[in-house]
C-alpha cells in the first residue's frame, strides 16, 4: 500500500504532541505536587524530561534515516532480522493497545464529571469500580467513531489532532493566564517533600506521560517534510510536553495553596476556577482534559496500526491484517485494535489499569532495543545516511540504553512501584506467550 505523504510540522507537533499530553494534566497534578512538593515535581519531570530527550535522539537519528512505516520494526529488523525486531514491536503493541483500550474507559469517566447523569443502568462491580451501561455504550460509540475517522485517512486524522490540540492548548492558557493574574508565590509551598524520595515518586510515573512521542516514527511513510525534520520534530515533541507539563504544575501551585490543593477532586480544575472566580474555568479545564483523552486516542490508534500493519506485510503476523486498504489507510489493521478495546469498557478502570501498567513495561522493552539498535548501526553501518545525526552518538546511545533499562527495573518485583501480582505479570506473560506462538507461525509460513 502506498501511504499519502501529507503530514506537515503542524501535523507532527500535533500527533505527537497530543500523544503525550492527555487526562493526566488534569487528574494527576495535584497528586504530583503533594507527592514531591512544587519544585520537586518540577525537577521530577526535569530528570524524566532529560531520560526521554536522549531515547528520543536515538529514535530522531533513525528515524531520519528511515522514514518508513513502522518505525521501531524497520530500525531493529535491519539491525537484528527478524527475532528481536518482532520482540521490540509486539511489546510497543502493547503499550499502544493498552492505552487505546484505557481511553476508551477515561473518556465516559471524564464525562461523569462534567455530566454525572449520564451514568445509567448499572451493569456490575469490577474490583470497587461500577461499571454502567451507559459508560459501555459511550466508550463503543466513541471508538468506532474514532475508528471511522482514521479510515478515511492520515489527513482526516490529522485534521482531527489539530483541532483538539488547539483546545487543550486553550485551556492550559485559562489556567496559567488566571494563575498568572491572581496567584501568589505563597502558595508554592511546600516546595520539596521528602527529598529525593519524593521526587523519586514522582519519577516513576513520568515516563509513561511522554509516551507518544515515538507515533512520528511509525508515521513517517506519510510525513511530508525532509528526513532531517523529521528527526528534529521527534526532539522538539519531547520538549513541548515537558513544558507543558511544568507549565500546569506551577500554575497549579501558584494559585492554590497545600490544604486546598489537598481537599481538591481535580485539583487542576479547581485551580482554574480559583483563578478565575468562577465554575466554567474548571469546566474548561475539565474540556482540555477529555480533548487530551481524544488526542491520545488518536496518536495510538494511528501508531498502533501502522504496527499491525508492518507485523503483516512482513509475514510476522497474517496477511490479511495488512489489507482492506481504504483512502490509503490500514483499514483492517484499525478495526482490529477497534474491536480489541471495545472489550475494555466492560471490565471498568481497575482492570484497564493493570494493562496500562504492563503496557508500560512493554514500551520500555521496545525503548531498550531501539536505543541497542542506534549503538548496532553506528557501529555497523557507519556509512548510513543519517540527515539527523546526533551528536556523540556513542555517548547518547549508551545513555538512552542504560536509562530505558533503569526506568524498567523500577516495574521488577524488588521495586516499590513493581508491576502488580499476579494480574499485570499474567498480561505481560500471555501477551509474551501469544507473540511467540504467532512468531512461530509466521516462521512457518515465511519458510513454506
Amino acid at each position: 500500500m502506498q501511504f499519502d505523504r501529507i503530514l506537515k510540522r503542524r501535523h507532527v507537533i500535533a500527533l505527537a504532541f497530543g500523544a503525550m499530553v492527555g487526562w493526566s494534566w488534569v487528574l494527576l497534578t495535584g497528586l504530583w505536587i503533594t507527592r514531591a512538593g512544587t519544585l520537586g515535581a518540577v525537577a521530577a519531570f526535569a530528570i524524566a524530561g532529560l531520560v526521554m530527550v536522549m531515547i528520543a535522539l536515538t529514535y530522531a537519528e533513525l528515524a531520519s534515516a528511515m522514514p518508513e512505516t513502522g518505525g521501531e520494526h524497520v530500525y531493529t529488523e535491519r539491525a537484528f532480522g527478524h527475532g528481536l525486531s518482532f520482540v521490540c514491536t509486539w511489546a510497543l503493541l502493547l503499550g499502544y493497545v493498552s492505552v487505546v483500550a484505557f481511553e476508551v474507559v477515561a473518556l465516559p469517566f471524564a464525562l461523569s464529571y462534567l455530566f454525572p447523569a449520564i451514568n445509567i443502568g448499572l451493569l456490575w462491580q469490577v474490583a470497587g469500580w461500577d461499571v454502567y451501561a451507559s459508560q459501555v455504550a459511550i466508550g463503543i460509540l466513541a471508538a468506532v467513531g474514532l475508528t471511522l475517522v482514521n479510515v478515511r485517512g492520515i489527513a482526516s486524522a490529522a485534521g482531527l489532532q489539530g483541532i483538539v490540540t488547539l483546545l487543550i492548548i486553550v485551556a492550559g492558557l485559562v489556567l496559567a493566564s488566571g494563575a498568572l493574574a491572581t496567584g501568589s508565590a505563597s502558595n508554592l509551598a511546600p516546595l520539596m517533600v521528602d527529598g529525593v524520595g519524593g521526587i523519586l515518586g514522582v519519577v516513576v510515573m513520568v515516563p509513561l506521560m511522554f509516551v507518544g512521542f515515538d507515533v512520528i516514527p511509525q508515521a513517517a511513510a506519510e510525513i511530508d517534510l525532509p528526513p532531517a525534520r523529521i528527526g528534529a520534530l521527534v526532539v522538539a515533541s519531547v520538549l513541548c510536553a515537558v513544558a507543558w507539563y511544568v507549565l500546569i504544575i506551577l500554575a497549579v501551585g501558584w494559585v492554590l495553596d497545600a490544604p486546598a490543593r489537598a481537599a481538591a477532586e481535580l485539583t487542576t480544575a479547581a485551580a482554574a476556577s480559583t483563578a478565575w472566580s468562577g465554575e466554567w474555568a474548571g469546566r474548561l479545564l475539565v474540556g482540555g482534559g477529555i480533548a487530551g483523552i481524544v488526542t491520545t486516542w488518536n496518536a495510538f490508534l494511528v501508531g498502533a496500526s501502522r504496527l499491525l500493519y508492518v507485523l503483516g506485510t512482513s509475514g510476522q503476523l497474517p496477511a490479511w491484517i495488512a489489507g482492506g486498504q481504504a483512502h490509503h489507510a490500514p483499514a483492517r489493521a484499525l478495526w482490529t485494535i477497534c474491536a480489541v478495546s471495545c472489550l475494555a469498557p466492560w471490565f471498568g478502570r481497575p482492570a484497564l489499569v493493570w494493562l496500562v501498567d504492563a503496557g508500560s513495561l512493554g514500551v520500555i522493552v521496545a525503548y531498550a532495543v531501539v536505543a541497542l539498535a542506534f549503538l548496532t548501526l553506528r557501529r555497523r553501518e557507519p556509512q548510513l545516511a543519517r540527515p539527523y545525526r546526533v551528536r556523540h552518538g556513542e555517548l547518547v546511545g549508551a545513555a538512552a540504553l542504560v536509562m530505558a533499562l533503569a526506568i524498567g527495573a523500577l516495574y521488577l518485583p524488588w521495586s516499590p512501584s513493581a508491576l502488580v501480582w499476579p494480574q499485570e505479570w499474567l498480561i505481560c506473560g500471555g501477551w509474551a506467550a501469544l507473540g511467540g506462538l504467532l512468531f512461530l507461525l509466521g516462521s512457518a509460513r515465511r519458510h513454506a
